[in-house]
């Protein structure tokens, strides 16, 4: 969607100065990633303000920028558009792109899985359209309209990541995508450092659905109390799936693959469709579930949604099993940990055969808010149930479970504390042997990569 701008100054109601006869190629908030021909918002934050890099962007080449009122401008010859707010300018231009390009949006949101969920969507609807989905995880209010704004006329569908750690934030989003169809996977003890309870988390996330254009399509996890509720209160139409429950699209007969991931069927409508998914736990056949029943109710032939479940593989740091030539294996879902997600994946290794040990890297998990300690501890009793031979905990409040594993019976030689992960990483290095099966996970603030890093350094691995 290439603007020229003079079309962009009156689309965010700015005032241009210079040339507004400029092709503008794409979109940038950072003048270290600017490419030539970008625009630059100079966009205020609690850290920066990209008012003093704008003499960088005209030197990388930007095709203008857009600043707030009384910026001094980098040249009188140099495309400036001036607004109140270029925070407002980027959304509002991000909303406008979006309805001149008039595809179907499909929002996904929730307190675990987002990511994952959306890779499976796009993945799956990238079998008979043509799919713009979010970068990474650029799902807040910077990343989702720089994401809108990169949209092709070429591609009939997008899928976007829509992230909040507070009220509201999911409404904003919501407003600037207009998203047709939402998907919501699951509502979990995240970011309660802002919130006064899980139940206002729930509130929070049901803002997508309140949002939604038409059709009006909500996809829900129906074995999530919270998420199966707001279908009583959404008045468009409503598509269930589950594994635990009664749902439009349900599992059965699940099969732990171990590493090799799960093997299961769908039941929707009469009839089975069987399904192998390489990725690792029963969570991801939950995500797996919301990605078939947005495919299927595309028009999507089971065949094709079979096929593009079966070829998923997982994004870096979430759930990559790397295999080292001793004869141990690390699970690296490092990117990111919450309680929920973090028992999940313990219980997973638990089950796990053909181990000699399991080893739980647990880093601490961050914004849980006054019951943090208690939901750390539990997280160590889950490593005690899991048979765990060694517990590493790594940082802060991780040291809670520590004392949840020695309360349900760890001995203290198999429990450590490490202060942060190169800590955590050279007591790994040390201790690992042939036939361990290693689980790495904690919140991206606490930097786990670092523990595989540790281990590359002394020990040979190979990514699978």
């Amino acid at each position: 969607m290439n603007l020229q701008l003079d079309e962009i100054a009156r689309a965010v109601g700015g005032t241009l100065t210079g040339s507004g006869n400029v092709q503008v190629r794409g979109y940038s908030i950072d003048s270290r990633t600017l490419n030539p021909g970008d625009l630059f918002f100079a966009i205020k934050g609690p850290r920066f303000d990209g008012h003093a890099f704008l003499q960088q962007a005209v030197e990388k080449g930007a095709a203008g920028v857009v600043v707030e009122s009384g910026a001094i401008a980098p040249s009188s010859a140099f495309g400036v558009v001036r607004v109140p707010s270029t925070v407002d300018a980027l959304q509002t231009l991000a909303r406008v792109v979006r309805r001149q390009w008039g595809g179907t949006i499909v929002g996904v949101t929730g307190s675990v899985g987002k990511t994952t969920t959306k890779e499976m969507i796009a993945a799956v609807l990238g079998r008979k359209f043509t799919v713009m989905r979010t970068v990474g995880n650029l799902n807040n209010e910077f990343g989702l309209p720089l994401c809108l704004l990169r949209v092709e006329k070429s591609q009939t569908m997008a899928v976007l990541e829509m992230g909040m750690s507070a009220k509201g934030e999911i409404r904003k989003l919501a407003s600037i995508a207009e998203p047709n169809e939402g998907v919501i996977t699951n509502v979990n003890p995240v970011h309660l450092e802002f919130f006064d309870s899980i139940e206002g988390i729930a509130e929070a996330k049901a803002e997508l659905l309140e949002g939604l254009v038409e059709p009006r399509i909500a996809y829900l996890n129906n074995d999530d109390k919270r998420v199966r509720a707001m279908a009583g209160k959404f008045s468009g139409t409503v598509v269930t799936y589950g594994v635990d429950s009664d749902a439009g699209f349900k599992a059965r007969q699940v099969r732990d693959l171990g590493l090799a991931g799960s093997a299961f069927t769908v039941h929707h409508e009469g009839r089975d469709a069987d399904f192998v998914l390489p990725l690792l736990g029963l969570h991801n056949v939950t995500n797996a579930l919301a990605a078939i029943a947005v495919g299927i109710s595309h028009g999507l032939a089971w065949d094709d949604v079979r096929s593009a479940i079966a070829a998923m593989k997982p994004a870096k740091k979430r759930g990559e099993v790397v295999q080292f030539k001793e004869g141990f294996a690390v699970i690296d879902d490092s990117y990111n940990s919450n309680p929920k997600a973090l028992s999940e994946m313990i219980r997973f290794v638990g089950n796990l055969h053909g181990y000699k040990r399991k080893i739980i890297v647990a880093g601490e998990m961050l914004e849980l808010g006054p019951d943090s300690a208690e939901l750390h501890r539990s997280c160590g009793r889950e490593a005690a149930k899991a048979g765990a031979a060694l517990v590493i905990g790594v940082q802060g409040e991780a040291r809670s479970i520590i004392d949840g594993a020695r309360e349900s019976g760890v001995e203290e030689q198999r429990l450590r504390f490490a202060a942060n992960a190169a800590e955590a990483g050279d007591i790994l290095a040390r201790e690992v042997r042939n036939g361990d099966v290693i689980l790495v996970k904690g919140s991206r603030g606490v930097k786990l990569e670092q523990v595989l890093n540790a281990l590359h350094a002394v020990h040979s691995g190979m990514e699978q």
